[in-house]
């Protein structure tokens, strides 16, 4: 079972040949800024990414008739259940024209479809980033006008949920589970047998993260926005790359942070410590909207190497069950593992319309 494996990233695009789950070849090409802003729109970057995979499978000496599924990391598309989705057309001039949203992300899919016409493989993503599964209760915000969307790590928040399923000896289907995965973004979800039915939004809720501010006080927001100092955009950039621990402390860097915590940085702690009550406090969130019934909470993503964090985070809430802590998020083999799961025929590939 042969396996190609692609994830564009804002500056880097990763590429793997899996045979099953083994590796058999992997490169993340990186570019830098300076080369990605000769690009007016995320869609330029379109032929220097394509022409790049193609090198790899050159230099690899890839057989690409011999490859039996490509799965490309999904992009912003529209919003729908978690799943398998077939790579069509229709897919990609949704995410190539921006029509939910732009993101590099979306240059994967593009190019797997290509190939995919080509040498006429299967060509599938696997729980997008949009994927919603909400309950209608999880929609309503509080105003009519605002509803709350689904924009969560789907990918390895369902990958490190099987894994713990795995480890509990029962079906991801049959469990429930509170997921958080701990990166840049920090994003909180609740899986009822096999769906997030709630879960905190990845750039506009939750806690307060490395690089992004999280829920706020809004009348407080509403006063910074209207204070005449700032314009739209670096408000939002105050929201979202300049927010959380950066605006805190004047770093992204948990390592940073925990150095200044060891050298007897009082101010730090308090911050980083704030940071693990706040992923608690939307744990226990979560707790309740499962109605107490949980099988498991697990921890995932970067910041869960971080043994300081894991472990305030763990201090509030193992009373609610058993921890996992799986630290990390290695996107290309959850791809793996989904595009396995097509090739045997555990799931279905859903079209997307």
């Amino acid at each position: 079972m042969n396996i190609l494996a692609i994830n564009c990233g804002s500056t880097s695009t990763k590429v793997a040949i899996f045979k099953a789950l083994d590796a058999v070849a992997k490169e993340t090409i990186d570019y830098s800024s300076a080369e990605l802003t000769q690009y007016k729109d995320v869609k330029d970057q379109l032929p220097r990414r394509e022409d790049d995979l193609l090198k790899f499978i050159s230099k690899n000496n890839i057989n690409i008739k011999e490859i039996d599924i490509i799965i490309s990391r999904g992009g912003v598309g529209k919003p729908g259940p978690a799943g398998a989705y077939e790579i069509n057309e229709e897919m990609c001039d949704d995410l190539i024209t921006g029509r939910y949203g732009k993101h590099s992300s979306s240059l994967g899919p593009a190019m797997a479809l290509d190939i995919s016409k080509k040498y006429e493989i299967q060509a599938i993503v696997v729980d997008p980033p949009t994927t919603d599964e909400f309950q209608p209760l999880a929609r309503i915000s509080g105003l009519p006008k605002f509803e709350r969307k689904s924009g969560f790590h789907a990918l390895n928040q369902k990958a490190a949920a099987r894994r713990a399923a795995a480890e509990i000896g029962k079906r991801y289907e049959d469990i429930n589970l509170i997921v958080a995965h701990l990166g840049g973004g920090i994003t909180i979800g609740a899986h009822r047998r096999g769906q997030v039915i709630d879960c905190t939004h990845g750039l506009s809720e939750g806690p307060f993260t490395p690089e992004r501010a999280g829920s706020l006080p809004t009348m407080d927001l509403i006063d910074l926005a209207f204070s005449g100092k700032y314009n739209k955009e670096q408000i939002q950039k105050k929201l979202a790359g300049e927010g959380g621990l950066c605006a805190y402390l004047g770093t992204t860097d948990a390592t940073e942070v925990e150095k200044m915590i060891n050298g007897g940085n009082e101010d730090a702690k308090l911050v980083y410590q704030a940071m693990a009550y706040q992923i608690a406090k939307d744990i226990g969130a979560l707790f309740v909207v499962l109605k107490g019934q949980v099988d498991g909470v697990v921890l995932t993503g970067g910041l869960a190497h971080s043994r300081m964090l894991s472990g305030w985070i763990v201090e509030w809430v193992d009373f609610i069950a058993r921890v996992f802590i799986y630290p990390g998020e290695d996107e290309m083999t959850a791809m793996a593992e989904g595009a396995l799961r097509v090739l045997r025929g555990e799931e279905q590939v859903k079209r997307y319309r």
